[in-house]
């Protein structure tokens, strides 16, 4: 059973005294008596007339539409009475520009009510696909249980997607599963902490929490409307900060930037949003059971301004769990993301190279390379494009392809590490300094050769000003997510494709 009924969540979640439900009367069914007599008990004992209630209230102040199942009756299972319903619910919710919060929870589809209910997913899932495709934020919170075609459709749909602590959620109910099978479902993989270990949700919230999680994910999902409000009173960049027309030059050699972007202090992605954004959610995985611990997908604000955030994450590579294809496919979630909400996005580039080995072969890795720069370089979106420290190669390169690009002043970009370059023209790895500077790859020569935009300062180092860096990166990030998002994007994708027409030429 599941331990907390629909209004319950709803009063925890939304503030108080401001639901307003949108149900409308069930109308009398024409059914058989045995199942007639289910739904009266049903109703007696959920005190709800059917398995789905839907409403509106405010979350944090701001309206959001509410489509939650209730366990309670029948099992939580869907017929064509309860789809009705949130269907309704769903399109109401899209013709009035909300937010849409669902909480399944269901055993699945209702079996007295045979083909016609299992088929109803497929109008759930028109209705959602619509409400996502007019650009707007979809979350869904799954409860104990969540089984069958709800899973398979409303609730696996969800922009971020979190679950209960503790909840049995799959495709197929284990008691299922033991009547055809002869044997238990293994133990503990239908669990919300199993789910999210294999990146298939996002994260595992108490009831407490919820409400917190979605207004911060709902301030960068549902801001594109209000962006300009919100960087107004914003921190802006100082001189200081580097401008396009700096030449960065300062007297660093290419190598010292290699050496410079492979120290163990040197912030990363994950000390960048702790430091200079704000109302971060962190997301995870790919969504499709892949989870790769070198890639960071949040939700995040620099400045007022929403994005989402794809950062090659130096503390989850090594030698021995290098970047994979499954960081390449949970990258392409984030670029999903990003144009069906209209979000910019900002890739973090800072990688010692992609996996070379057999299981990232037999996974495309490749393909993905090939998959990441063709859904990026034709992304909608707004992309903003920072090497923060090491470029090496095709992991790098997936995520370069940007309306802008901008690079740390140690940040660099090669198609090889220096070693592997001078191994290929000189047959050794003495000569790795000269071919750095050979190729070009430090951020003082790609902005000569109009490959970076823009080049923020480190002084000298960012290991050696961590904090101070990241503000000033941060500050940085806020004023070409304005920019960007203030530009006409037939214009700003226009001149994307005619930079990487001509680039070099």
């Amino acid at each position: 059973m599941s331990g907390t009924d629909a209004r319950t969540l709803r009063d925890r979640v939304l503030d108080p005294g401001s639901w307003v439900s949108w149900d409308a009367p069930i109308p009398v069914r024409d059914v058989d008596p045995e199942y007639a007599d289910e739904l009266v008990r049903a109703a007696e004992r959920s005190r709800q007339d059917e398995s789905i209630i839907t409403g509106e209230g405010l979350l944090r102040g701001r309206r959001v539409a509410v489509v939650a199942g209730e366990f309670g009756f029948l099992a939580g299972s869907i017929g064509v009475a309860a789809a009705e319903r949130l269907i309704a619910a769903v399109e109401r919710a899209t013709e009035e520009g909300l937010p849409l919060l669902a909480a399944p929870v269901s055993g699945g589809t209702r079996m007295q009510e045979g083909t016609v209910a299992f088929l109803q997913m497929i109008g759930i899932t028109a209705a959602i696909a619509r409400h996502k495709e007019a650009g707007l934020p979809y979350l869904v919170y799954l409860r104990h249980p969540t089984f069958g075609g709800v899973l398979a459709s409303w609730g696996s749909l969800g922009h971020v997607t979190i679950a209960e602590p503790g909840a049995s959620i799959g495709f197929l109910g284990p008691r299922v599963y033991q009547a055809l099978y002869g044997e238990p479902f293994p133990e503990g993989v239908q669990t919300a902490e199993h789910l999210s270990e294999m990146g298939l949700i996002d994260a595992v919230v108490p009831h407490e929490q919820i409400a917190d999680v979605a207004d911060r994910a709902l301030r960068v999902l549902a801001a594109r409307r209000t962006w300009h409000q919100d960087v107004a009173g914003a921190e802006r960049p100082t001189p200081e900060d580097g401008t396009d027309a700096d030449d960065p030059e300062d007297g660093r050699t290419a190598w010292d930037s290699v050496t410079a972007s492979r120290r163990e202090d040197r912030p990363g992605v994950r000390r960048l949003l702790r430091t200079a954004a704000t109302d971060v959610v962190g997301l995870s995985g790919t969504g499709a059971g892949e989870k790769d611990p070198g890639l960071l997908l949040a939700l995040a604000r620099f400045g007022g301004a929403p994005c989402v955030v794809l950062g090659q994450d130096r503390r989850g590579q090594s030698l021995s769990a290098p970047l994979g294809p499954a960081a390449l496919r949970e990258a392409r979630r984030g670029m999903r993301l990003a144009a069906e909400l209209r979000l910019p996005l900002v890739t973090l580039i800072d990688t010692p190279g992609a996996a070379l080995s057999q299981e990232a072969e037999e996974g495309g890795l490749a393909a993905e390379i090939a998959r990441c720069l063709q859904d990026l370089v034709m992304l909608k979106a707004p992309t903003i494009a920072v090497l923060l420290g090491q470029g090496t190669g095709g992991g790098a390169l997936a995520l370069v392809p940007a309306d802008r690009v901008l690079s740390a002043a140690n940040g660099w970009l090669g198609p090889l590490p220096p070693e592997g370059a001078s191994v290929i023209v000189h047959r050794t790895v003495d000569r790795a300094d000269e071919m750095a500077a050979h190729q070009g790859v430090r951020a003082t020569d790609l902005w000569r050769a109009g490959i970076v935009d823009r080049v923020v300062p480190e002084r000298p180092d960012a290991a050696d000003e961590p904090q101070e860096f990241c503000l000033r990166l941060g500050r940085v990030l806020g004023e070409e997510l304005a920019g960007l998002l203030g530009r006409d994007d037939n214009e700003r994708f226009r001149s994307r494709l005619h930079r990487y027409r001509h680039l070099g030429r």
